[in-house]
C-alpha cells in the first residue's frame, strides 16, 4: 500500500468514527465528562461514547503515528528500488577494428570493447567441503571499473554429469552484461581426448576453440568461423601466461592466470584470470584506460575474436585450474 492509498484510508476511518459517534465538534467534550464505556456520556450533545468508537479512534491514531515515522524515514532514507544500476563505460574507443560490423557484434560490444578484463571464479563452498561438484560462477570486472562488475558468466549443466563427468562434463554458460542482460552464450560439449568449446551469439556459432593434444605443451587453436586467427602455444607446467598469437607470430592478446594467495590455491578453485586485449593505437584508449599500460599487439582483436577469447579463458579454468573436490594444489594435466 502506498503513501496516497494509506492517507486516504486513515481519512475514511476518521471520518466514520465522527459519523458513528454523532459527537461533531463536542466530541472531545463528550470525552472529557464520561469514562463509563458502556454508558451514555452526560454531555450537553447527548454523544453516545461506547467502548468499540474508542477502540476504533484508537487503531485510527496508531495507523496515523505508524504512517507519520514512515514519511519520516522515507524523507531521510532513499529507496534501494530508487538507484539506477548501470553497466559501467567501455574503456575502448568504437572505431576501426572494434567497430560492429553485424547485429552480434553489437549486441556484445558493451562487454567486450575493454582493453583489460578481470574474471573471477566464485569459491564453491560445497565442493570445498564435501567435494560435490556445483556449477560454476564468474564475475568479470574491467580493471579501469573496479567499483562494479561489467558481467557475469554463470554455468547450466545437470547435477548428475557435473559429479560422474567432473571436467568432461558438457555445459553451457550463459555471459551477461552487469545488469544480467544476455549476451552470448558459450557451449562445452562432453569430450574425450580433446577439448573444445563454442561461443554462440543469439544461436549463431561465431567461433570455436579447440585443444589440440601434447605430453606437456598446452596448445589451442582459436577459429572465427572456418578461418583460424590465433594459436596458443604454452610451455606447460607452472607457466601460467597463454599468449594468443597470429600466424607470424605477433602478439594478438594474453590471459594471465593470476597467484591469489597459498589459501586460495591450497584449498579453492577460485581462480581469477586477466585478459589483456592490449591496443595498438594509444588514442584508442578513453576514460581510466588511458592512465594504465597496455599490452603491446599487432592488432586489436575485433569483438567476436574477443568472445572467443572469453571462450578460452573458460576452457582453461576447466582444462587445467580446477582441482574437482579434495584438497591440494590445482590439479594440472601434462596429458591425456
Amino acid at each position: 500500500m502506498n503513501w496516497r492509498s494509506s492517507w486516504l484510508s486513515l481519512t475514511k476511518v476518521y471520518k466514520a468514527a465522527a459519523a458513528d459517534s454523532k459527537c461533531g465538534s463536542s466530541l472531545w467534550s463528550g470525552l472529557a465528562l464520561s469514562r463509563k464505556f458502556g454508558d451514555k456520556a452526560k454531555a450537553d450533545t447527548g454523544s453516545e461514547l461506547n467502548r468499540d468508537f474508542l477502540v476504533q479512534l484508537w487503531m485510527a491514531d496508531k495507523e496515523m503515528e505508524r504512517f507519520r515515522r514512515k514519511l519520516r524515514r522515507r524523507a531521510v532514507e532513499p529507496e534501494e528500488d530508487s538507484v539506477a544500476v548501470k553497466q559501467p563505460p567501455v574503456s575502448q574507443s568504437i572505431s576501426g577494428y572494434l567497430k560492429p560490423e553485424s547485429p552480434e557484434e553489437v549486441q556484445v560490444m558493451p562487454l567486450l570493447a575493454r582493453s583489460n578484463m578481470l574474471v573471477t571464479r566464485d569459491i564453491e563452498w560445497a565442493n570445498l567441503m564435501l567435494g560435490f561438484e556445483q556449477e560454476n560462477r564468474y564475475a568479470i570486472v574491467d580493471v579501469c571499473y573496479p567499483q562494479s562488475p561489467v558481467g557475469f558468466i554463470r554455468e547450466e549443466s545437470h547435477v548428475i554429469m557435473r559429479q560422474l563427468l567432473r571436467q568432461r562434463r558438457p555445459f553451457v554458460a550463459r555471459v551477461t552484461d552487469g545488469m544480467g542482460n544476455e549476451l552470448f552464450r558459450v557451449r562445452r560439449p562432453f569430450w574425450w581426448i580433446n577439448s573444445s568449446i563454442y561461443a554462440e551469439i543469439n544461436g549463431k556459432e561465431v567461433g570455436v576453440v579447440h585443444r589440440r593434444w601434447h605430453l606437456w605443451r598446452r596448445i589451442y587453436d582459436l577459429y572465427l568461423g572456418n578461418k583460424q586467427f590465433a594459436v596458443v602455444e604454452n610451455p606447460g607446467f607452472w607457466h601460467w601466461t597463454f599468449t594468443l598469437k597470429d600466424i607470424d607470430g605477433g602478439v594478438l592478446a594474453e590471459i594471465d592466470r593470476d597467484w591469489r594467495g597459498f589459501g586460495f590455491e591450497l584449498f579453492t578453485d577460485a581462480g581469477q584470470y586477466v585478459i589483456r586485449f592490449g591496443s595498438s593505437d594509444p588514442s584508442s584508449k578513453i576514460g581510466l584506460a588511458s592512465q594504465i599500460e597496455e599490452l603491446e599487439v599487432v592488432r586489436p582483436l575485433t569483438l567476436s575474436e574477443r568472445a572467443v577469447t572469453l571462450a578460452l579463458a573458460i576452457s582453461l579454468d576447466n582444462d587445467y585450474f580446477s582441482r574437482h573436490g579434495g584438497w591440494g594444489i590445482p590439479y594440472f594435466d601434462v596429458g591425456e
